[in-house]
This record gives C-alpha cells, sequence and structure tokens, in this order.
C-alpha cells in the first residue's frame, strides 16, 4: 500500500504551496484516483511522493519511502505525462535499454510488447506513434520492471472510448492481483468509472477521500437535461408544478437554451412539456458533478451554476436521493409522505460480498462515453448509482478475460558491473546520433586537411589532425565534447533511470559507465580521424604529406589525451548542470577561458627562480626510477606541462569534484 503523510510542497515568492499538508492511503488490491481539477496540485503530489521534487512529508511504498529501496524500479512503476524517449528511438530498443537500467532479462521488453498489443510496431519510432500507442508504450515501460505500485498522472487524457477502456481493464487487472495503482485524473466521471476509491485535492488540499459509490452518490448528482427553444417557458412551468404538487425540485439555467432538473424524471418533463405545447431538442437523464467540495464535512459554496435560478421554486429544500445529510436543512420544503424516496445507497452491510461483475457495480456501470459526453461538457446518460460498490479485490479467474499482463519476473539477475555498461551502449547505439556526429567530423576532418595543405604553412603533425592553428580546437575534440555533452538526458527525464534515487548509489556506476563507453567512441573517433585524413591527403598530394613523425608516440599520446579529455569534461559538465548545451560550453570554454589562465601561470616566472614552471616541468624528473619508470612519468609531465593539456586535466578534476559534490548534496537531502 501507499502512505503519503503531510506532503506539503516549497512556496515560491508570496504564492501559497500548490500541495499542503496532504496525507492519504492506497490500499493494495483496489485501483485509487487522485482526483483534482488543473491546477488542485495532483501532479506536485505525485512529484513529491516519487521525491522528484522538494517538498516536506513523506510517502511509504509497503513501509519504505523510495529512498531506502535498493531498486525503486522493481516497487513503483511510474507514468508521469508522455514516454521521454528519443524519437528516434525504436519501441524495441526503448524498452530494451530501460531492461538494462532495471535489471531484467532483455525478453522482458517482448513480454510486455506482447502484453500491450505493441509487438506489430515494436520497430516503429516513438516519433511517429499515435496517441494511444503513446499510452500503450508508457504503461509498458511501467509495468517493464514488474513492479507492485503504479503511479499514473492521468493516462487516460487524448484516448479514445476503447482506448480508456482497455486502459482501465488493464489497471483493474494489476489490482486484482494485489498490486497497488495510484492514477491521477481530472474528470469525476472518469474516476467514477474506474476506481474503487476517489481521494480528491482542491486547492492543493485533501477536501474528499471516499469510496467510489460514496463519491457517485455524493458529487455525481442525477438530474435531466433538456434543451428547448422556450427554455424559459419551460422553467416557469416545472417551478409552478413543483409548487403545486410540493415537491423539491431544482431547476439551472446553464446557458443558452439548456436546462438541468434536479429531482424529476425524464417522463414528468416530457408530459410537462407536450402539454403545453413546448418544443423539445433534447431530453435525456445525466449525471452532474457538483465540484469538489461535494459530500464533505466542510464543503465550499455551491458552484454559481448550481444554484437555482429566478424560475426555480424559492425553498427547494434537499433532494431526498442525492443529499447526504437531508436533516441539515434548516428549512426544508414541505413533501407528501408519497413523494418522498428512500435512499438508494444505504451503508452497506460489512459481511455483504464484493461484486463480482460490472453489471453489479454501480461505479462501473456508468458508461464510458454518450453522445453528450465530450470535452467541456460535464454531462453523460447513465441511470444513478444504487449501491456502495466494494474493493475490487476478486481473484483473477473470476474476472474477465479482456486484458492480460505480462508474465512475472520471476528470477532477477543480481547487479552486476556490466549492468550500467550495457544500458550505456544501448543509449549511445539505438539512436543515429553518434553515428551522424561521427560521419560529419571525419568529413569536417578530410576538407579542412585538404584545404590546410593547400594553402601550406600547417605544421605535419596539425594537418594530420585537421587543426588550424585558428582554432581552439580540432573537429574531432569538438566531435568528442558533443558526443559526451549527449550522453546524459534520459536519466533526468525518466524516473526509472534516476541515477540518485535508491539505497545503492548507483550515481558513481552509471557516471562510470558512461566515461567508459564515451571514452572508447572518443578513441575510435580519434584513431578514425587520423586514418581517414591520411588517406584523403595521400589520394590527393601523394605520400610526402603523411609520412611518420620522428616523435610519433609522444604526439599520439597527446592526441588520444585531448580528445578523450574533451569527451569526459562534456559528459561530467552535462552530469553537473543537467543540460547537453552546458556540456559542450564546457568543452569549448577549456580552449578559451582555460588555457590563457593557465599559461599565464605556468610561463611567468616563478619566485623561486626565473625559468617558468613550465620549464622546469618539461627538464624530466631529478630522481631516477628502477626499471625506466621515469620515462612514462617524464612523457606524461611533459605532455600536461602544454597549455592545452593542463587545462584539460584542471578542467576533467574539476568537474569530477563538482559532479561528486552534486550527489553527496543529493543524498544529504
Amino acid at each position: 500500500m501507499i502512505q503519503a503523510i503531510g506532503l506539503t510542497s516549497i512556496p515560491r515568492k508570496e504564492q501559497p504551496p500548490a500541495v499542503d499538508n496532504v496525507s492519504f492511503e492506497a490500499h493494495a488490491g483496489r485501483v485509487t484516483a487522485l482526483l483534482g481539477a488543473p491546477g488542485a496540485g495532483k501532479t506536485t503530489a505525485l512529484r513529491l511522493m516519487l521525491e522528484l521534487q522538494r517538498g516536506r512529508g513523506i510517502t511509504y511504498f509497503r513501509g519504505r519511502p523510495l529512498h531506502r529501496i535498493p531498486h525503486p524500479a522493481h516497487e513503483v512503476g511510474v507514468l508521469l505525462g508522455d514516454v521521454p524517449g528519443h524519437p528516434a528511438r525504436s519501441v524495441r530498443g526503448h524498452l530494451r535499454m530501460l531492461c538494462a537500467a532495471s535489471g531484467v532479462p532483455a525478453r522482458r521488453a517482448d513480454e510486455v510488447l506482447e502484453a500491450v498489443g505493441l509487438v506489430s510496431l515494436r520497430d516503429e519510432r516513438l516519433g511517429t506513434l499515435s496517441r494511444g500507442m503513446d499510452r500503450r508504450l508508457g504503461l509498458a515501460c511501467a509495468l517493464l520492471p514488474d513492479p507492485h505500485t503504479l503511479v499514473l498522472d492521468d493516462p487516460a487524457r487524448g484516448l479514445t472510448v476503447a482506448e480508456r477502456r482497455w486502459l482501465y481493464d488493464m489497471l483493474r487487472e494489476h489490482a486484482a492481483q494485489g498490486g497497488t495503482v495510484l492514477c491521477g485524473t481530472a474528470d469525476p466521471k472518469e474516476a467514477a468509472r474506474f476506481a474503487d476509491h476517489v481521494i480528491t485535492l482542491d486547492g492543493g488540499r485533501l477536501v474528499a477521500d471516499q469510496r467510489a459509490a460514496d463519491f457517485a452518490r455524493t458529487r455525481l448528482r442525477p438530474r435531466v437535461a433538456v434543451r428547448s427553444p422556450h427554455a424559459a417557458r419551460l422553467s416557469v412551468l416545472l417551478a409552478q408544478q413543483a409548487r403545486s404538487t410540493q415537491r423539491s425540485v431544482e431547476v439551472v439555467r446553464e446557458g443558452g437554451n439548456r436546462l438541468c432538473i434536479y429531482g424529476s424524471t425524464c417522463a414528468e418533463v416530457g408530459e410537462t412539456a407536450f402539454r403545453h405545447g413546448i418544443v423539445v431538442h433534447q431530453l435525456a437523464d445525466e449525471i452532474g458533478d457538483m465540484g469538489p467540495g461535494a459530500g464533505t464535512g466542510s464543503q465550499p459554496p455551491p458552484a454559481p451554476e448550481s444554484r437555482p435560478s429566478a424560475e426555480t421554486d424559492p425553498r427547494p429544500g434537499p433532494h431526498p436521493d442525492l443529499d447526504p445529510e437531508p436533516d441539515s436543512d434548516p428549512n426544508p420544503g414541505p413533501e407528501p409522505e408519497a413523494a418522498a424516496t428512500p435512499d438508494p445507497d444505504p451503508e452497506p452491510d460489512t459481511a455483504t460480498p464484493a461484486p463480482a461483475s460490472p453489471e453489479a457495480d454501480p461505479a462501473a456501470s456508468i458508461p464510458l462515453e454518450s453522445p453528450t459526453d465530450t470535452p467541456g461538457d460535464d454531462a453523460f446518460q447513465a441511470a444513478p448509482p444504487q449501491q456502495p460498490a466494494a474493493p475490487r479485490t476478486t481473484p483473477r479467474a473470476s474476472r474477465p478475460a479482456t486484458v492480460t499482463l505480462p508474465p512475472p519476473v520471476l528470477v532477477r539477475p543480481a547487479p552486476t558491473p556490466l549492468r550500467p555498461v550495457r544500458y550505456e551502449i544501448r543509449r549511445a547505439a539505438g539512436v543515429a546520433t553518434g553515428y551522424i556526429v561521427g560521419a560529419c567530423v571525419l568529413a569536417v576532418s578530410a576538407l579542412t586537411a585538404v584545404l590546410l595543405a593547400r594553402i601550406g604553412h600547417t605544421p605535419q603533425p596539425r594537418l594530420l589532425a585537421a587543426w588550424p592553428v585558428e582554432l581552439p580546437l580540432p573537429p574531432a575534440a569538438l566531435g568528442a565534447g558533443l558526443l559526451g555533452a549527449l550522453a546524459f538526458g534520459d536519466e533526468f527525464r525518466h524516473p526509472a533511470l534516476a541515477a540518485d534515487r535508491g539505497t545503492v548509489p548507483r550515481r558513481l556506476g552509471l557516471l562510470t559507465a558512461k566515461l567508459f563507453v564515451t571514452s572508447l567512441t572518443a578513441l575510435a573517433l580519434a584513431v578514425l580521424t587520423i586514418g581517414c585524413t591520411a588517406e584523403v591527403l595521400y589520394l590527393v598530394y601523394g605520400s610526402e604529406l603523411v609520412a611518420l613523425p620522428a616523435d610519433w608516440p609522444a604526439l599520439t599520446a597527446g592526441w588520444l589525451a585531448l580528445v578523450m579529455g574533451c569527451a569526459w569534461a562534456g559528459v561530467l559538465a552535462a552530469g553537473v548542470f543537467r543540460s547537453t548545451a552546458a556540456g559542450l560550453a564546457a568543452v569549448v570554454a577549456v580552449p578559451l577561458l582555460v588555457v590563457p589562465a593557465v599559461h599565464k601561470i605556468t610561463e611567468g616566472p616563478s619566485v623561486r627562480g626565473p625559468r617558468p614552471f613550465a620549464g622546469r616541468l618539461g627538464d624530466g624528473l631529478p630522481l631516477r626510477w628502477p626499471f625506466g619508470g621515469e620515462q612514462h612519468l617524464e612523457a606524461l609531465l611533459r605532455l600536461l606541462a602544454q597549455p592545452v593539456g593542463g587545462a584539460m586535466a584542471l578542467s576533467v578534476l574539476a568537474l569530477l569534484c563538482a559532479y561528486a559534490f552534486t550527489g553527496l548534496r543529493s543524498r544529504v537531502r
């Protein structure tokens, strides 16, 4: 079950908090609806529960907060908004990437695709999916690690009737197997259709916590909808008839030629219109919404559209069928005994078994959609609820087999160091962005080398690297930095990939995997750039420009270190600032800002001697190490003595410290 205690968001400036001291429970085996109009705070409450937003309060998932669960994705499946994946990634590739991140076998992706009906679309790109298919994929992502709890924010928004019915059947089936489902929605009729329990938020506060049957009885009032060109005259006649028969009838003008009559029937309204020759364009039984505070102990005053108009009875009184406390009205209108109707929704006995079919469930008997159930219209044809529904905890065998959940994950592989590496490889290889960047780098490098060779006055090492003197970095280094900056992104948009969730320190493991995969990519790009440039120069100008330099080991080490350092700077900067643009800006800032500062520090005279620090560092070590180890160390020191090498090393070290600091700060919070 879910226990949310004292959820409170941090207010901004002088505004009140979006969620203020909200506490509720969502039990296992039930579908719980978190109801609220746009701006009521339901999305903020869900983000506070999932620790995706800072605030006060705590939420327990089966007795443990989310940050104390070793693998949160195995406990809570989340769907907030659209599926946050790359538009060019395939459906199957996206799910296999999530499999690697969650630690479940790769075959789980095919099982979930079959359960949600996306097998035929597994090779489609995410950007080409329709709204309904996107919702199915989002539910597949939530069900992928076989979680016990599902937390979804308005999953049926924009779906058709058939798609909504399928989605709600999947949620009910998950609850019937013992899971917990918490689903946010803005439509009270939707909440009455699919939920067993309804929690209502209004203005960031909890205003109602009811069973679905009580919610339908106290908030969804039965009424008669009438459209007529003589609506005003019909309203007066109905009010006169109600006074003459001493009945409590409420007539509400909803603008134009539409009337809503509470306390009457279609037969009575139709007979009245027929006797007086009034043309009626619509006459239907509907269910109307009474507002967020209906049925609560301290509900706000009724909305303007629910107050009686001038043509209604001045003493309307409470409706005996709909008002939860009819005796609380201080001035009820006279009502004969024959006209009184007993409450159709008495409190059920605790020993009454739960209904096992939708026909016996009043919330499920509300149709999914009628001709009048359109966006912006709060009326639909339905019969008033007759009995409260118990939670849908019937076993799976007694329920209609309309949907099938994916099979449970029986054996979970133990966490291994290769799991983040597999995730990172699938993330990087699943889209064509890396291949496009590599192809552009090779093409620009070859073209630049040909132009530099034609112009002349360029040293051979710079010519092979396609690095003009006027540019701070060669194209290969900029491309490696861009690939590193693109490494982060999915983890900050998808809750299942959040690196700092749970008790397992996945942040360092994920960073190590990204640095490892990015290093391999950068090294491959550096080698391919030199090889492609040398081949193009050989084809255009012959073998004179591609001769091997004498100090090629040191030049090769410096070239590989430069490209890999740019890639690491992009990864670390993107991880710290959570932005691809910030990662690329950090790469470009190294030669433009850090290199001049390092050059100024190292080239200036030292206090202890006239020679600069870089000159003394390049002379080598005064001590000799055994087995010739000082040669490799001297080469490394000479590399660091260069302004670009030192600046890159300092930048990577500073970004690594900043990344570790942000990780520790999030842990403390």
